[in-house]
């Protein structure tokens, strides 16, 4: 370190042309790494960006992968008071006729009263019976009837049963229900033990019988266990709400094209999303006269030409050749997808298995052959992950190249200090002989020192 004070010889400010000297010759090494560093970030920045938009555009994708995506059926119904219903891909267009003439009802038995829930009925077992399997339940003798119903409740083994306590005018009761509708699941309880026990449920008759689910569809009567009537209908399945004879409801099954349609606005929503952040940082902003990150760059070149490629090729259906501008999605002038509503609707009407096939056929469908391009840009290893690796290596050597420029400064500084110390010691040393000179001269006889 050199001085920290003005030059004791010379009275220069050594520190601060030193700091000057140095600072002159480190600034505009350090701007141009600061340039270099600001630019490698923005390049990595824009690269994720890319990155993010491949990927969003290869998740729409996925719905457009796969057949049964084309092939989804919509329900419709004249009125929404007695059922609802769904419909797969099996099921055929067309339009029924359903009535709900009864529902289906859980069986409710209840066991003879007590007085006091809570007091004891005595040791012995019940055995409960339901659709034909059953399970036991030992009763100690302090069992109380709200004791019996958390046991049968509990029970891991219990068949499909659900116990509760009712009281009415005559006592409570222990009401067990059957967790299935239907005439198949009627409840049995038969009991041994001690005789409080047996009297309170040999007592047990039914409160709310049992009952199947009837509809006619198209004047075909329909029986179930449940309100749920899935094979009646082939890939229709309905669910009973409420039974009223001479009411009828039309089920109208057909083609889910707005299913569809939204799948392929949200492919174009996402491509477009993507090329344009592409086109973003590869382009010229005349308006605020900025480039963007990769302006001139090869790889947003590449990923543009690609997809363009892709989106205008034709591919193989059933019924030859298609592309997607024949559907109504076309490419416009700046290489955006725009959507021709009245076409891409009557495709999907009209010719919904070409616009299937376009999209799905594999490996050589248009999702598959997108999709095939994105992997290899997005993959992990693939094309922008190497491009992002380089990118941090030449961070790593700007870094580097900091530290060396450190060096070579403080090196630097020290020489000036050397030199500048130098050079005020020897300015110290004249001036040390100067004072001397003049006290010799004014000690020779008859030296008068001239004043001004």
């Amino acid at each position: 370190m050199g001085l920290t004070a003005v030059g004791l010889g010379s009275g220069l400010d050594i520190n601060g042309i030193v700091s000057a000297l140095v600072n002159a010759e480190k600034a505009p090494k350090e701007a141009s790494l600061n340039l270099k560093e600001a630019n490698v970030q923005s390049e990595i920045s824009a690269i994720g960006s890319i990155k993010s938009a491949m990927s969003s555009f290869q998740d729409s994708l996925e719905k457009l992968s796969s057949a049964d995506e084309f092939d989804k059926r919509k329900v419709s119904l004249s009125q929404a008071d007695y059922l609802t219903a769904t419909a797969d891909k099996d099921a055929v267009t067309g339009s029924y006729n359903v009535q709900v003439e009864q529902l289906a009802e859980s069986q409710k038995v209840g066991s003879g009263s007590v007085a006091d829930v809570t007091a004891a009925l005595g040791a012995g077992s019940l055995t409960l019976d339901v659709g034909g399997e059953s399970f036991d339940i030992a009763v100690e003798a302090t069992d109380s009837m709200q004791d019996i119903m958390k046991k049968i409740n509990d029970a891991d083994d219990n068949t499909g049963i659900t116990a509760t306590i009712v009281t009415d005018d005559t006592g409570s009761r222990l009401v067990m229900t059957s967790d299935e509708t239907g005439t198949a699941n009627n409840i049995s309880v038969t009991s041994s033990g001690d005789a409080g026990l047996t009297t309170v449920f040999d007592a047990t008759s039914e409160i709310q019988a049992a009952k199947d689910s009837i509809v006619y569809i198209d004047g075909l009567k329909v029986t179930s266990s449940s309100n749920t009537v899935d094979k009646a209908i082939q890939g229709v399945s309905l669910d009973l709400k409420k039974a009223e004879v001479g009411e009828t409801t039309k089920v109208t099954i057909s083609n889910d094209t707005a299913a569809v349609k939204k799948n392929v606005e949200a492919f174009v929503e996402a491509y477009n999303e993507m090329m344009t952040t592409v086109s973003d940082l590869s382009g010229y902003n005349a308006e605020t006269k900025t480039a963007g990150a990769l302006q001139g760059d090869a790889l947003p070149r590449s990923i543009q030409s690609q997809m363009r490629s892709l989106i205008g090729s034709t591919y193989d259906t059933s019924d030859g050749a298609k592309s997607l501008s024949m559907f109504g999605v076309s490419t416009d002038r700046y290489g955006k997808l725009e959507i021709d509503e009245d076409k891409l609707d009557a495709a999907l009407k009209n010719d919904a298995t070409s616009v299937m096939e376009l999209f799905t056929t594999e490996d050589t469908g248009l999702a598959a052959k997108l999709d095939t391009t994105l992997e290899a840009y997005v993959q992990s290893g693939g094309i922008i992950e190497g491009r992002d690796t380089s990118l941090q290596n030449q961070l790593e050597r700007i870094t580097d190249e900091r530290t060396s420029l450190a060096t070579r400064m403080k090196s630097y500084e020290d020489r000036l200090y050397k030199q500048f110390n130098a050079m005020d010691a020897a300015v110290a040393s004249l001036n040390s002989q100067s004072a001397d000179l003049a006290s010799r001269f004014e000690a020779l006889p008859g030296f008068t020192r001239k004043t001004s």
